[in-house]
């Protein structure tokens, strides 16, 4: 794994106005609220956190399916922030997505076939013949059979409807691919096959993810590195194995309190959160987690913490380690 960053993003904002207020005022959805993080080329960078947290809207930023209300993103050393749509065009290629939702991601009117090699019709010069002998051979990359190219997408599984999709992503050969709950639709049994599948391929064709989902077993099978987000913040980021095993940040303590033990002889102590999920519209002052935090103090209602480096690779924004203290 290379150590250049492939993907990089400073102060990302995304702001959505939702309603009025007084006076015509307009209010305005924080989603996504000045995070900072890179992407190694080559490795699984994961974003984890509670549904409204703004993973996924982070990841249509990286990939430029949505216009930062401000920051940077930088892809492969070209700040993509601000191209415009034709700007675009030639790095689409590079940068592709597979969605939750296989089904609703794949046209039903196209083959299988049509649907892997739109991309190519798109991005290359290639011939139907040719773009038609891809398809298959992606088919078979991905575990299916190029006999499935003449069929429909109703006529498949949501584990194979997902292979189908992740062939579509492969067919322009790209150098990231942004994976948004690529497994949570799928039954147990599934969800290992399609991230094991994930993995063969991230070796086999160089791919870097960024890799987002709420299911913390999930995410510990695929990831190099993690990053955990609350309310459009980023809390703590770090390797896997750093992460499991010492968690700093009292909300990731909680998410993986969470996490179900296999063995029945085993107990994990939980750590219940109390108090309701604030608002991204109107969040509270401070650090947004302490109406929730076991560990609030005075310092956590007034003062936004910063994100910082605790250790080599480990960063969280805690009020707790401003003096090096720890819980």
């Amino acid at each position: 794994m290379a150590d250049t960053p492939l993907v990089e993003v400073r102060g990302l904002r995304k702001s959505f106005a939702v309603k009025k207020g007084w006076f015509g005022a307009s209010k305005y959805l924080r989603a996504v609220d000045g995070i900072s993080f890179a992407i190694r080329k080559g490795e699984t960078f994961s974003l984890v956190g509670e549904s409204g947290c703004g993973k996924s809207t982070t990841g249509r930023l990286v990939n430029r399916l949505l216009k930062p209300s401000g920051g940077e993103v930088w892809f492969n050393g070209h700040n993509i922030s601000e191209l415009s749509d034709n700007q675009m065009r030639p790095l689409r290629r590079e940068m592709q997505m597979v969605f939750q939702d296989p089904y609703a991601s794949l046209n039903p009117r196209m083959k299988v076939k049509e649907l892997v090699a739109e991309p190519l019709i798109i991005h290359t010069k290639l011939s139907a013949k040719e773009r038609d002998k891809l398809a298959r051979e992606l088919l078979e990359t991905v575990g299916l059979s190029s006999i499935h190219a003449e069929r429909y997408a109703h006529e498949f599984s949501g584990g194979q409807r997902q292979r189908i999709g992740i062939a579509r992503a492969l067919s322009v050969r790209p150098s990231l691919i942004v994976a948004d709950e690529p497994v949570s639709a799928l039954d147990v049994s599934i969800q290992s096959q399609v991230l094991n599948l994930m993995q063969d391929l991230q070796e086999e064709y160089g791919l870097t993810y960024l890799f987002i989902s709420h299911d913390l077993s999930v995410v510990e099978h695929i990831s190099d590195r993690i990053g955990v987000m609350y309310l459009g913040t980023l809390v703590e980021t770090a390797d896997k194995d750093t992460l499991y095993d010492r968690p700093l940040h009292p909300y990731t303590q909680a998410l993986l309190s969470s996490v179900p033990v296999p063995d029945p002889n085993q107990k994990r102590e939980r750590i219940i959160l109390k108090g309701d999920l604030p608002s991204p519209v109107d969040p509270p002052t401070g650090c947004r987690f302490h109406n929730r935090c076991p560990a609030c103090m005075e310092i956590c209602k007034q003062q936004e913490p910063v994100f910082r480096e605790v250790e080599p690779g480990h960063q969280v924004a805690c009020h707790l380690y401003n003096d090096g203290l720890q819980m």
